[in-house]
């Protein structure tokens, strides 16, 4: 069995090689351009933007929820946005991702956000059952949209001095 807690700052070198596992299951193997280093500065530095949890056993780190604060205009109240939950394959269908959830539940429950939102890939139909099976519901009407590379720097530099 797991235990879910706060990353330390000596979690990332795991932390950034199950980023890399969740890219390769993801079939995006050669995406991940984070570093060790970044993780420490976004997750440790002086005005950190972005959170973890990891959970571990006796092995070391074996799942992560990645997350940032969002805020809902409507709600006028803050949510969390989970950015990545990954378990290791020889830890799925332990309770591990469950234990991580719960971990991002009860904290929008004690701080009073109204949200726990995520993306997940419509052909991943594992996930798509576990999140249903805990009464995850989708946005129905609602797509993701994206802004970067050349279209983003066009953008970004349009009338700027």
């Amino acid at each position: 069995m797991s235990i879910v807690r706060e990353v330390v700052i000596d979690d990332c070198p795991q932390i950034l090689e199950l980023i890399q596992e969740l890219a390769d299951y993801e079939k995006e193997p050669d995406a991940v351009r984070n570093t060790v280093e970044d993780l420490e500065q976004h997750l440790f530095g002086n005005s950190p933007q972005a959170f973890a949890h990891v959970a571990e056993d006796e092995s070391g780190v074996v799942g992560i929820a990645i997350w940032y604060l969002t805020y809902s205009t409507w709600e006028g109240r803050h949510g969390i946005h989970l950015e990545d939950l990954y378990v290791r394959a020889n830890q799925r269908g332990l309770g591990t991702g469950s234990a991580l959830l719960r971990t991002l539940a009860n904290i929008c429950v004690e701080r009073g956000y109204k949200r726990l939102e995520w993306q997940v890939l419509d052909w991943n139909e594992p996930a798509i059952k576990f999140y249903d099976a805990i009464g995850a519901g989708a946005l129905d009407g609602w797509t993701t949209r994206r802004l970067d590379g050349d279209a983003l720097q066009a953008l970004g530099t349009q009338g700027a001095k």
